[in-house]
């Protein structure tokens, strides 16, 4: 049965519910107050580097589901590249030590039993503790699950788990790393291969979306900034962008905004509210031939080198250590270590950081139990976001999982 639906937001997790209801026939309106869609994963003309860029290196896995469903409704599946096998690569630059950590194709993780397979300096019964985190408690952190400071620590479950949670792993929610590992290593090589949109975020996740829409009658309003809701009889009965209440009649009514401008507009809702920042730089230069497309630092400022065919790129997750710090200071340091690891003889390029200062919810246990369900006191209102209860970090395919069941609660109440 068909109906109608008011999408708040237009980022991936409003154009996940959009695109849902508008394929099973529904009238969807969608506003943003931005002027533009893709909310925190978008792209755009840097006009310091001259080149066309994501904001940041936004990356999804190769088993990640609503990823795969999303892409396929709107015809973009092609636009995801990754490798053949999940090879993730290591260099510390403190002892110019270098490895690859490769990930067997099947479920069954013989890779863990290889030397030659699994980080050195680790033993295959250390790789034990990532069972603990799969049954780990809602209540337990990272640190109190997994108490070997050692090189297993310090290679395997930092890097991975601040890439994953975007905040220390030590205060980390052993829960939500359980569960990205269950989607991810858990089921092998095929399913955690890390993939990248190309050749851009839009190009490959919002564009074909609102392609999508438009073919079925949605054009989006931007720069539409919802003020209040109006409610009666537990249900929302109009909305107030700034130039009076109009009435929503019989629509569903979906918010697929930040979590503070939820907590403003819904009455009595509670919603994480502690956030953590990501800083990516990126610099105008082609890497050199061979350069692995993503290595991990370690014993460095940097993270997460990725190699594009027109420009290096750096991600530093849970970066409110650098955030503020002097750009140029830090664009020369970020530099630095981009040559130590790809054997680069060369000045300080053009270069740009670009911040998120609340990139993401704060992935302790704390604020995983702040998330609130989709489904809310109004009959009609329903709630979309990374940072809703979507049992996953806050990831791309978390807004798209959150997305989906907005669009499926909304579907079930206009049959009520």
């Amino acid at each position: 049965m068909s109906g109608r639906a008011i999408i708040v937001g237009a980022g991936l997790a409003g154009l996940s519910a959009a695109v849902d209801l508008a394929g099973a026939g529904w009238s969807v309106t969608l506003a943003d107050s931005a002027p533009r869609a893709g909310g925190r994963c978008r792209s755009y003309h840097d006009k310091q580097l001259d080149l066309l860029i994501d904001n940041g290196n936004h990356f999804v896995f190769s088993g990640n589901q609503a990823v795969g469903r999303f892409l396929a409704r709107i015809g973009s599946s092609a636009g995801l590249h990754g490798p053949a096998h999940a090879d993730f690569h290591f260099h510390d630059l403190r002892d110019g030590q270098r490895w690859t950590l490769s990930v067997n194709d099947s479920r069954l993780p013989w890779w863990v039993m290889s030397g030659k397979r699994r980080t050195p300096g680790t033993r295959m019964r250390d790789y034990l503790a990532l069972a603990s985190l799969v049954t780990a408690s809602r209540q337990a952190t990272i640190g109190e699950v997994v108490r070997d400071r050692g090189p297993f620590w310090e290679r395997v479950v930092e890097p991975m788990m601040l890439a994953v949670l975007n905040c220390a792993p030590d205060g980390g929610s052993a829960w939500l790393a359980g569960r990205f590992l269950l989607e991810s290593f858990a089921r092998g090589g095929r399913a955690c291969r890390t993939m990248v949109a190309l050749p851009t975020l839009d190009a490959v996740f919002v564009d074909p979306a609102l392609q999508y829409l438009a073919a079925r009658g949605t054009t989006p309003g931007f720069s539409r900034r919802l003020r209040a809701l109006a409610v009666d009889a537990g249900r929302v009965t109009g909305l107030d962008f700034g130039d009076g209440v109009e009435p929503v009649g019989d629509a569903a009514v979906i918010l697929a905004v930040p979590p503070w401008v939820a907590a403003d507009l819904v009455p009595g809702l509670t919603t994480p509210d502690q956030f953590c920042s990501i800083l990516n730089a990126h610099y105008a230069i082609s890497p050199p031939p061979g350069a692995p497309p993503i290595t991990a630092l370690l014993g460095a400022a940097s993270q997460w080198v990725v190699c594009h065919d027109d420009r290096i790129s750096i991600t530093i997750s849970g970066a409110d250590d650098v955030i503020d710090q002097d750009r140029e200071a830090l664009a020369r340091q970020l530099w630095a270590e981009i040559c130590a690891t790809l054997g680069i003889s060369a000045n300080l390029p053009r270069w740009q950081i670009v911040k998120e200062k609340r990139a993401t919810f704060a992935s302790t246990p704390a604020q995983e139990a702040r998330r609130p369900a989709a489904a809310t006191a109004w009959r009609n209102l329903f709630l979309a976001g990374d940072w809703t209860r979507t049992n996953l970090p806050a990831t791309i395919e978390g807004a798209l999982r959150s997305g989906e069941t907005a669009a499926r609660l909304a579907r079930r109440a206009n049959l009520v």
